[in-house]
Formats: C-alpha cells, structure tokens, sequence
C-alpha cells in the first residue's frame, strides 16, 4: 500500500496496510500486482493464509486437521457470525459452511430468525427477544428475534453462550452494497459495529447484489474471496497487530470469481434516494411498490398480509364511529370537532446516478470490479477548520442569549 493515493489517506491504520494487504500480497500465487493499493485475489490456489490445509482441501483433510487440534488440547478462535439478512440465508450458510469445513476456529451463529436489513443500530429494548436454536452442521447456531444488533449485543452478553468474547464478529455474507452513507442505514453493518462497541474486532462483509443479473452461486464464489481476508485478521488478530479501532467493511463486486483484486478504499458519499410514495387506505398498491432490493419475497407477503388487516380494521372502526380531535372548548361549553385526515405512504430506495468520486472511494472501486475493504470508524473525524466554525456559531448563540431582554411576566 505504497501508492500516492494511500499515502494521502493518514487517517488509516498503517498496520492495516502492513499486516493485512502485504500478508495476501506475500502469500498468495503471484503476489501484488505492482499497484500498491491492489493486490491480485485472482491465483488459481486457494491457500489457507496461516495454516498450510487450504480452503480447497478435501473435507476428510480439514476433519482430520481439525480432530488433531482437539486431541492436543489447542484452543481454536472462536468466530461468531452474524448477519441482517436472515439466518437461512445463502450468504450466511455458504460462509458458515466453508469456515466448519477448514475446521480452524470454532464457529457459532446468533443471526436474525427473518430479513433484518435497513434497520440501522436498532436495538430492543423493555421487549422479549426470543432465541431459537437452529441447524447448522457443525456449528452452535441461534436465530433471534430482534435486530442484528440484538443478536451480537445478546451473544456477547454471555447470557446465550458460555463465552462473552469471540476472537471475531463477522457479519455475512450479506446481500446488497453497503457503500457509502448506505452504512447508516444497514442492518449488516450495525452488527459489526456493535462488536466493535464490545471491543471485539469485527468484519462485514457484503455481494454487490444486482437484480436480473446476480444468481445464489456467486455467493460461493463470494465465500471464496474473503476466506483469505478472514484468515489473515484471524492471524493479525492473534498476533495483536490488527486495528482496534475500526471494523473493515468487505464489500464484493457482482462477479466475484472476475475480481480486480483487493483495494483499500475511503468511505464515499454515495447513498440511494428516498422516495415515499403515497398509497391508498381502501386499496394495496402493486406488489412491485412493496419491493425492495434488501427483502425477501416472504417478508414482502407478510407485509401485504398485515397491510391488509390493518386496512380490514380501519374500514371497520370507520363504518362504526368517527375518528374526532378535540380542538377547543367553545365559550357555550361545548366541543368543537374536526375529523382526524389520516394518509398512508412507504419508502423506497432509488438508485441515482452518482457524481464523479476518486478511485480510493468504496462505491468508485467497487464498480471497477475491486473488492473494497474499507474501515469503518466509531470516533467521526472532525476537521480543525470544521471545529472551529462550530466553536464561532455557539460563541455567537451563548452572546445572543446573553444580550437578550427578559421580557416581562
């Protein structure tokens, strides 16, 4: 990571660049690609970045790497794994699977029990969140009823499992892009991040999903990307030479076997438009105005179905009484009254045509075919300049108060 652009970036931890990048560059076929700031993910091995067993290695290979570790008494890392859009979701099971099969760390689940993205940091709070044990072969698997946040949150608090603190949080594998100001919105990144709350380091990691275009295979394929990242922060991690003070946001682009290979990036400004749309009471709009890129078409009928009913009790309370406010009390006593307009609308997001950004922003390399690995930090980077015209503006407000005339009682 030696390229102009990564030296401008000085916000970024340098043993990032050092432990995580180089470790790929070094170990995988055919090194960096000269660039500095990419690193070809493109060899035709699928070496295990920090045990010689690879990810491509016959199942009965990792069951046997796997039971001589148990025999010798080694402690393997425990990795939890999250994610916002739903526990049997393919991006989930496909990386459940590939990290049980290498058979280098101990893996459990505590993800969503249904699609959960756009949530934010949503939390539940003075409510009962239910946990279902679920079947994962080879792994201790829960599905929550809350949030993804919710689900690290409760798997942290050792309430759930008999440890408290994994060695990795990784929320994934999930469906969508989440560049740009899309992270505060989604679900997926507020898992990690709540990890990263905790003090546990935390990766998310996302398929740069595209209707009528991706298909559940590239999910595999994406599985086979980021095992090596997911290796090489297990060892930095063991080491105590990885950041402790971001999570890595770990987005794939929509061919993930024709990648251009890693690319630290910055966070962008890019984000989707809000357009709510008005809808009607006595009618259900298209199904098409129910979709969104992040549900699922189970999700999208459940919501039709209380839309429904609630549409069913509002006509029903109608014919019965008259929804009324009380506005004022008139001089002769009596109430004046007013029907309540009640309306109904439901937010879509809109892909919108994005400005020109550099090429060390996610959203820029993501499109180009990179896997970007941005960090995501919870300390927000004022600037001097920014910091000092907050200071002016609330000098200005507190001697306006100060000057102002008490008015009379």
């Amino acid at each position: 990571m030696t390229d102009p652009e990564s030296k401008k970036n000085n916000h970024l931890p340098p043993n990032l660049v050092a432990n995580l990048q180089n470790v790929l560059a070094g170990r995988r076929a055919g090194g960096g690609n000269g660039d500095g700031g990419e690193v070809d993910s493109k060899p035709a091995a699928e070496e295990d970045l920090r045990v010689p067993s690879s990810s491509s290695a016959p199942a009965a290979d990792a069951a046997a790497a796997a039971s001589a570790a148990a025999a010798d008494g080694s402690k393997k890392p425990v990795v939890l794994v999250t994610n916002a859009d739903g526990i049997g979701s393919p991006g989930l099971t496909l990386l459940v699977e590939a990290l049980v099969r290498e058979g280098q760390s101990d893996v459990h689940v505590c993800a969503p029990d249904s699609d959960k993205s756009v949530s934010g940091h949503s939390i539940t709070l003075h409510q009962t969140v239910a946990a279902t044990s679920a079947d994962i072969k080879g792994a201790t698997a829960f599905e929550i009823s809350g949030s993804p946040a919710d689900c690290v949150s409760l798997a942290l608090s050792g309430a759930l499992f008999s440890w408290s603190k994994p060695t990795l949080v990784i929320s994934g594998i999930n469906k969508g892009s989440n560049c740009g100001h899309h992270a505060f919105y989604s679900g997926a990144v507020a898992g990690a991040r709540e990890a990263l709350v905790c003090g546990v380091p935390s990766l998310v990691i996302s398929l740069n999903w595209k209707k009528d275009k991706s298909q559940e295979s590239d999910f595999k394929d994406a599985v086979d990307v980021c095992l090596p990242l997911i290796n090489a922060a297990l060892g930095d991690i063991e080491k105590g030479t990885f950041p402790k003070n971001c999570l890595l946001n770990i987005e794939i682009p929509t061919a993930p076997s024709a990648n251009q290979g890693f690319k630290l990036t910055r966070q962008s400004l890019w984000r989707y438009t809000s357009s709510w749309q008005a809808v009607s009471a006595n009618r259900h709009p298209a199904a098409g105005q129910f979709m969104s890129m992040h549900q699922s078409l189970g999700i999208q009928l459940a919501q039709l179905g209380r839309d429904a009913s609630a549409a069913g009790a509002a006509r029903r309370t109608g014919a019965q009484r008259k929804i009324v406010e009380i506005e004022s009390v008139a001089s002769a006593g009596k109430s004046e009254q007013r029907e309540v307009l009640k309306k109904y609308f439901r937010l879509e997001f809109l892909e919108k045509e994005q400005e020109a950004m550099d090429d060390d922003f996610d959203f820029r390399a993501l499109e180009e075919g990179f896997v970007t690995v941005t960090p995501l930090y919870l300390e927000l980077q004022v600037e001097p300049e920014i910091q000092a015209l907050a200071s002016d503006w609330l000098a200005a407000v507190l001697k306006g108060v100060e000057e102002a005339p008490v008015a009379d009682v």
